[in-house]
């Protein structure tokens, strides 16, 4: 059941007094997560659904190319991370049990997968192989902020590939880039394929996903066929930084490369375009990195050890919900892509109980629920404008209104949320079939 007057659905006015990114103070006023501490966050269940959303896409496009799903602990042993040299990293959790046993908080799944492929993969006909998980991560960030994007505690998608050599893990990486392409497209948010740095990952070489909004705290460095980590970009032998332009006009209107105390930069003779950016997912070409210290190795046709090639495939469904809200948000609130929303529509019911009007949109309500559609039903005791105000912050992308005004038109009211413009009514007289249809033209037109 979907009635808000049973949802929890705890919207607030204000927001928090710390928030600075929109989605920060966006989700925490549409009552989809809440703080319980520093950097931990709880999501309540319409902010869970959207969650979900991105799962449910990522793990359609995984299973589409077989990567095979499975489960790893947060908690491990820390001998596997001594083996490869990451027990030093200062945002890992580590801690000891009772009988003195050293344990961590796992931030990423490298060391457990290579752990367990080394005691399960023997011979090159066990090869390729691809496996993957969504999994809590736990990362002891010294600073963080911004609601969802920079957290202690977070869920995460990792894949991890394993082939004979170079050339197998270049096809495994390819064949993850065009799932990765797949999922950016069809969760509706711009973004960037760009360049990254290996890190702390380690390897040979990294793409990062970056979704373009204010918010974000990397630089992407774009240019005609090219797109970089501003990071990287800066170690490129053919970008050289170059003299400002300078700007005629209100500096708040410039673009962020014309700002004084910001240098420009060029590929060669075009001048790149820097934009600030969220990191929604990353991928690396492992190598041999972690299969070496711990021991994956195979046995190909003439019977030579070789150690196993990785690679490894994140991806943070918080930071597409986050980017999603950022990318999108008006003056009234979130304006959810349809992929991402929590419900596809957003029933309003404008009648006091007992009244024909409240009659007729209990009804519609049933039509809809019995057909499949996810709707969100506002049959709360509250003024007509405290329910639209809360609709256009929860940003499902159609809201009907069933009031007096429909009885005498006939129709039911539709408005998009995306500009919140006005669409023409459905006849509410239609049958349940008619008015299924009807709906889900509205839906399969929406962005």
């Amino acid at each position: 059941m979907t009635r808000l007057s049973e949802y929890l659905l705890p919207t607030e006015k204000e927001a928090p007094a710390d928030a600075e990114a929109i989605s920060h103070k966006l989700m925490v006023r549409a009552g989809l997560v809440r703080q319980m501490g520093a950097g931990m966050w709880t999501w309540l269940p319409a902010g869970w659904r959207v969650h979900q959303r991105v799962v449910a896409i990522v793990r359609e496009e995984m299973d589409a190319i077989g990567t095979q799903e499975m489960l790893m602990p947060v908690l491990q042993p820390s001998e596997p991370w001594q083996k490869t040299g990451r027990i030093d990293i200062e945002e890992l959790f580590k801690l000891t049990d009772r009988k003195g046993s050293e344990l961590v908080l796992a931030m990423t799944h490298e060391e457990a997968v290579t752990f367990h492929i080394a005691q399960l993969v023997r011979s090159y006909r066990d090869l390729p192989l691809a496996v993957y998980h969504f999994q809590v991560k736990e990362r002891d960030e010294p600073r963080p902020r911004a609601g969802v994007l920079r957290t202690r505690e977070f869920v995460m998608k990792d894949a991890y590939t394993f082939d004979r050599d170079a050339a197998g893990l270049d096809v495994s990486y390819d064949r993850q880039v065009g799932a990765y392409d797949r999922i950016m497209e069809r969760t509706g948010l711009r973004f960037y394929r760009v360049e990254g740095d290996v890190g702390m990952m380690g390897g040979s070489g990294a793409h990062e996903y970056m979704a373009p909004c204010a918010a974000g705290e990397d630089r992407v460095a774009l240019a005609e066929g090219y797109a970089a980590n501003l990071e990287v970009a800066l170690q490129h032998p053919d970008i050289r930084e170059i003299a400002p332009h300078p700007f005629a006009g209100d500096p708040a209107d410039a673009p962020a490369q014309t700002t004084a105390d910001s240098p420009r930069y060029a590929l060669g003779e075009q001048p790149l375009t820097i934009e600030p950016a969220i990191e929604i997912a990353n991928i690396f070409k492992l190598g041999t990195r972690y299969s070496e210290p711990l021991g994956a190795r195979y046995l190909d046709e003439h019977g030579e050890e070789h150690a196993i090639w990785m690679g490894c495939y994140g991806i943070g469904p918080a930071r597409i919900v986050a980017a999603a809200v950022e990318q999108y948000a008006d003056e009234h609130g979130i304006s959810w892509p349809r992929a991402l929303a929590p419900f596809a529509v957003h029933l309003v019911a404008l009648g006091k109980p007992g009244t024909p009007e409240r009659e007729a949109a209990d009804g519609v309500y049933e039509t809809l629920r019995a057909g499949g559609v996810e709707v969100l039903y506002d049959d709360r005791d509250a003024s007509a404008g405290e329910k639209f105000a809360d609709a256009e912050l929860l940003g499902c992308p159609l809201r009907l209104s069933i009031g007096r005004r429909s009885l005498e038109s006939g129709e039911i009211e539709v408005q998009l949320r995306r500009g919140r413009q006005s669409a023409p009514g459905l006849p509410l007289a239609a049958g349940p079939e008619a008015l299924l249809r009807a709906v889900d033209q509205l839906c399969q037109a929406l962005p």
